[in-house]
């Protein structure tokens, strides 16, 4: 999701009266509510007109009676309440905040931080919070899309990065991206704003390898050398804390879908946007696509299957360990 539309809103003073950040990445409920905290009111009139609740700490009644006061040094008062899914959200409480909702205090700004899941739809005060404020749903990025998210966070602050880079960065860190903006911000204090960030800078900074992690295995599948792959398997099995077993298994999984679905496709000229990947890295797919063609890949994503029982546990001989199921893993791919 693009929350740089309300961040600008908030930089420009142009406030709703209630937010709703709901939702799964706690990321973007954190960044809007902070940049609210951070914005509204100077650090003077914050000891005065500015309040910080948790949910498992008060009720709804609490937030409720705050919300009616009046500000005191400033034009605003701002009440943040953070883990609002620890609220009671029952019916009682909820019909007293839906008469506050109906009846705001112009003066007051009002958030909600309702974290790793969503507010019910089917609530009444849902509908309420919509029409008088704004509702965020702060959605889990798909892995496919952190990369591009990287390149846009670092593009927003003035740095440019490899799209290899940014997708190392990715592979390695996932979707998290509290861990993934500390790890950025990180790399931008080091790498000078005119340069481009490239893979050195990540191995550098981050201490990701830049020649035996889970991109790297998947080029060497890709291009079907053994050796290079059976090098990076050494080199898991010698880190696993770094490199868990499911997780290799999962993004290798991920990419022969990506061949799969190369091989379907009618207009390989749309295969970039089609695939969810940078045009860099759309020779590489290719070659994949020669080097397996469709029944192989059907065939490999059985391996896969496969083996990500094993990883879990099932269907595995107890005396076999991740690397012999890295192992055989590779060589079934191969052959």
């Amino acid at each position: 999701m693009n929350i740089n539309p309300i961040l600008s809103d908030i930089k420009n003073r142009s406030f709703k009266p209630v937010y709703l950040l709901q939702g799964e990445e706690s990321y973007f409920i954190d960044t809007i509510a902070d940049a609210l905290e951070s914005t509204v009111l100077n650090d003077a009139q914050k000891g005065f007109d500015q309040s910080v609740f948790y949910g498992k700490d008060i009720d709804i009644s609490t937030v409720v009676n705050a919300a009616k006061r009046y500000p005191m040094l400033s034009d605003h008062q701002v009440i943040i309440v953070k883990e609002a899914q620890e609220l009671k959200w029952k019916s009682d409480t909820e019909e007293l905040l839906m008469k506050y909702l109906e009846h705001l205090t112009p003066t007051t700004i009002l958030v909600f931080c309702y974290k790793h899941g969503k507010f019910d739809k089917r609530k009444k005060i849902y509908k309420v919070f919509e029409k008088v404020g704004l509702v965020v749903d702060a959605a889990k990025l798909y892995d496919d899309k952190v990369a591009p998210w990287i390149g846009g966070y670092l593009k927003d602050a003035g740095w440019r990065i490899h799209p290899q880079a940014a997708a190392l960065i990715a592979d390695y860190l996932g979707n998290d991206l509290a861990k993934v903006s500390n790890e950025l911000d990180k790399l931008m204090l080091n790498v000078p704003k005119n340069q481009e960030i490239s893979v050195d800078d990540v191995e550098r900074n981050i201490g990701i390898s830049k020649d035996f992690n889970v991109f790297e295995l998947n080029t060497a599948l890709a291009k079907r050398n053994a050796l290079k792959a059976y090098q990076i398997v050494d080199y898991f099995v010698a880190n696993p804390k770094n490199n868990p077993l499911v997780m290799v298994v999962g993004q290798v999984a991920t990419y022969f879908t990506k061949i799969l679905k190369y091989h379907y496709l009618i207009d390989k000229s749309a295969a970039a946007k089609e695939l969810g990947v940078h045009p860099f890295f759309l020779k590489e797919y290719e070659l994949a696509a020669r080097n397996y063609n469709r029944r192989k890949t059907f065939d490999v994503l059985n391996v896969l299957k496969e083996t990500d029982l094993k990883s879990k546990g099932v269907n595995v001989p107890s005396n076999f360990n991740s690397e012999e199921i890295l192992k055989e893993m590779v060589y079934r791919i191969l052959n």
